[in-house]
């Protein structure tokens, strides 16, 4: 699955680590889902588009 969740991080001026602790995961995790290692659990995917205010769609996109 690809993801935006790199693009929009850093248009916010946050670090891996920042996200991490304000979504309450680990910097790595937030480094596996970017770089697509990681799929998040769904709690996590809202929590992120939460966090972006956009929505899930919108950031992660299943491979065609």
């Amino acid at each position: 699955m690809h993801n935006d969740v790199r693009t929009l991080r850093e248009a916010a001026g946050l670090s891996q680590g920042a996200l991490g602790t304000a979504l309450g995961v680990s910097r790595q995790t937030i480094n596996s889902i970017e770089t697509g290692k990681y799929d998040p659990s769904l709690p996590l995917a809202i929590a992120i588009a939460r966090h972006f205010t956009t929505t899930v769609e919108e950031i992660f996109h299943v491979d065609a």
